[in-house]
């Protein structure tokens, strides 16, 4: 902190303001969206799939089915998994591989990978990870190729300063936030997929 004080000292000193009184933050914005639940999910959903995401919905019971749905869909045979992943989340049939510590060649020929999530931000189509337990290490959800990712409907928040205050208890946590499959375009515009992440999303959202 001393640090942050010491430039913004030297900054307020060159507009010709030393007075040392911190600059005042205008934090009059827009915070809300003042949707309804069932609107914010639709929201969500509709700025996932303007990102080329994969929507599924499902409740708590059929998370199981959805994620084989899934892996059916993409022809995979299993992922890896966080691990503190929820078992019941996972399918009979699949190869699930728990990451403990894969090196990162393991990771990287891996079909792909399911994890949980902590928040959403319907108004970006954000998925917010703290890499809890069953949300894994940053790696799982950067450098397979696939991603299918558990989003709970309470945990939906409409803008990014709900999102971020919903966080408190985990500020201390880092954080990844996703939106959409990754994708960047050079200087001709040219958009390519998968160039700091996987270049394919699935979504599961649990009401």
């Amino acid at each position: 902190m001393s640090a942050k004080t010491d430039i913004l000292k030297n900054i307020r000193q060159a507009l010709g303001d030393d007075r040392g009184a911190e600059l005042p933050v205008n934090r009059d914005y827009r915070a809300s969206l003042g949707l309804d639940r069932e609107a914010m999910v639709h929201l969500f959903i509709d700025r996932l799939v303007d990102y080329n995401a994969t929507v599924y919905r499902t409740d708590a019971a059929g998370i199981a089915g959805t994620v084989a749905d899934a892996l059916r869909s993409r022809g995979k045979s299993g992922l890896v998994v966080p691990p503190g992943i929820d078992p019941s989340w996972l399918p009979q049939g699949y190869r699930f591989t728990a990451d403990h510590d894969l090196d990162y060649d393991t990771l990287d020929a891996a079909e792909g990978a399911l994890t949980a999530s902590t928040a959403a931000i319907a108004f970006t189509g954000s998925i917010i990870l703290t890499h809890s337990l069953a949300e894994g290490r940053r790696a799982i959800s950067l450098i397979p190729d696939y991603h299918l990712c558990v989003v709970f409907e309470s945990e939906i928040r409409g803008t990014v300063p709900e999102a971020i205050r919903s966080l408190a208890s985990r500020r201390t946590c880092p954080i990844t936030t996703i939106a959409g499959p990754s994708a960047t375009a050079d200087i001709e515009m040219m958009r390519v997929k998968g160039v700091h992440g996987p270049r394919t999303l699935d979504v599961i959202i649990v009401g």
